[in-house]
């Protein structure tokens, strides 16, 4: 080959790689990516396993501790399973009804099964960690607050009934609840209700359905007759130191940011 038609070739490939570049994957996350905050991201990835850490082990050694020695596996198996089953649920359907924009009541369906939740995702909410840290946490959230309903109603619901009942409440509850209150364009977190970190969402709304759920299934078996001793108080000051250290997670991971906000509800909550 000549020299000329050398050099010629050589040009045209070089064009065409940079063309290539360009257009690649690469290219558009170099100058699309977010500025995520590290320092922002490893506490929301700290206080997230923290929040896990209050619904497995916590209630559930909380709860267990409390009931009769018959009825141990049965509670403790019902945190595990709730934590599974709104694991799945949140992804599903619960994070985009109570997250994205909606209307004033509900969310809406552009984050369902986590469409376009990719590695540089970032909601508005949250704008310095990625979207995906983020999801995580608030699932934590929705994983508790029907755990700590199941307390109103320990021994006395079918497995079977719990799955159902936690599962219809988490999406027709809870996930409208919080997007009033915490979504965008919500309307309660519009009209001016402060909920820092859960008072509303998890624990009033968690109190009313324990209350309701109880008064609907009446006086338990053997109430004023039988004797209904703990079967073991040590598990239940486990469980409550669990949800102790938890709760740092809890309160000071709400304010999203590894920030003096976050430092003050640390030091309010011990």
């Amino acid at each position: 080959m000549k020299k000329g038609a050398r050099q010629y070739v050589f040009r045209g490939t070089a064009w065409m790689g940079a063309l290539a570049l360009l257009g690649s994957p690469l290219a558009e996350a170099g100058t699309s990516t977010p500025s995520f905050n590290s320092g922002d991201t490893a506490w929301m990835l700290t206080s997230t396993a923290l929040v896990l850490l209050m619904t497995v082990p916590g209630l559930a050694l909380f709860y267990a501790g409390m009931v009769r020695k018959k009825n141990v596996l049965a509670t403790a198996a019902q945190s595990f399973a709730v934590t599974a089953l709104i694991s799945v649920l949140w992804m599903m359907l619960g994070y985009s009804l109570s997250f994205t924009t909606g209307n004033a009541f509900m969310g809406g369906m552009s984050r369902l099964f986590l469409n376009g939740l990719g590695l540089d995702s970032v909601s508005s909410l949250a704008p310095t960690i990625p979207e995906s840290v983020y999801m995580t946490f608030q699932m934590t959230f929705a994983i508790i607050t029907p755990a700590l309903i199941v307390g109103a109603f320990a021994e006395r619901m079918k497995f079977s009934a719990l799955l159902w009942f936690t599962g219809l409440w988490s999406l027709l509850v809870y996930a409208p609840i919080a997007h009033m209150v915490w979504g965008p364009g919500g309307w309660l977190g519009a009209d001016g209700v402060l909920d820092y970190a859960g008072g509303t969402v998890v624990h009033i709304n968690a109190g009313v359905a324990g209350l309701v759920a109880a008064l609907v299934m009446g006086k338990r078996i053997g109430y004023k007759h039988d004797a209904m001793h703990p079967n073991n108080l040590m598990y239940t000051l486990i469980g409550a130191s669990l949800l102790w250290v938890g709760w740092f997670g809890f309160n000071a991971g709400s304010a999203v940011a590894a920030s003096d906000r976050a430092g003050m509800a640390l030091a309010v909550t011990q």
